[in-house]
């Protein structure tokens, strides 16, 4: 799915919290989203995923531009998943209930998520007992269940350990370039960015400071603003 965002402004009162004149994130690409804390990142991400609405401006979906926001092909993971009081395959399985799948068609794709994510002896474990990582991956699994066009992450890999983070990575890749899934996902770690990102944007104080091949921005970027964050400098 495509994104185009023209002259998007998020305010609260007096503060302006978002404001980026455009934004093209393409079909089928991988955008990573980087900035200090506080640069409007996430609000971009929940405005994108219909959670917010945006102050001014126009947020436009596919090739046909609409401006109705396409619930049913959006899904979003978070920082720290959030996770029915069930079991693991019955999260997994959720949106596909809510959907109208078959039974039979239901099992088989919790079966896929289950073994491509390592999950298969967890299914019938309770969500509230697992740990981080495999609480994230379920959360991932069950994203990815009804094949979204859309797939939001806000730094889902922030709280679990490096094996479970090349684990997550690895099936954020296969998604991308198996099924097409335009994915955006926020991070502070510039070396998933480099590792798994087709492009990058960096966001300051609500605005786009600078977007471009993830290859080129994270190793020359042409901003110093850029620059210094990429040093790992304090940004005002």
């Amino acid at each position: 799915m495509k994104i185009k965002i023209e002259n998007i402004k998020k305010t609260y009162g007096e503060r302006t919290v978002l404001d980026i004149e455009e934004l093209s994130v393409e079909e089928g690409s991988l955008l990573g989203v980087i900035g200090p804390n506080g640069a409007g990142k996430s609000t971009l991400l929940n405005i994108i995923a219909g959670i917010e609405r945006q102050t001014e401006g126009k947020l436009y979906y596919g090739e046909n531009r609409s401006e109705t926001i396409p619930y049913r092909e959006i899904t979003m993971v978070f920082q720290s998943p959030y996770l029915l009081h069930t079991t693991a395959e019955k999260n997994i399985a959720y949106p596909l209930k809510l959907r109208g799948w078959q039974d039979a068609a239901i099992n088989k794709r919790v079966e896929e998520l289950t073994e491509e994510l390592g999950l298969v002896r967890l299914r019938k474990q309770k969500a509230w007992t697992l740990s981080s990582g495999e609480m994230q991956k379920v959360a991932l699994a069950r994203a990815l269940s009804f094949r979204p066009k859309l797939l939001l992450l806000d730094e889902p890999t922030a709280n679990i350990d490096p094996a479970t983070t090349g684990e997550l990575e690895r099936m954020m890749t296969k998604i991308n370039e198996r099924e097409g899934t335009t994915i955006i996902i926020i991070t502070h770690n510039l070396s998933q960015a480099k590792r798994i990102c087709q492009n990058t944007a960096l966001l300051h104080n609500g605005k786009l400071v600078e977007e471009g091949p993830a290859s080129v921005l994270l190793k020359q970027p042409k901003d110093p603003i850029t620059q210094a964050f990429i040093n790992g400098e304090l940004l005002i």
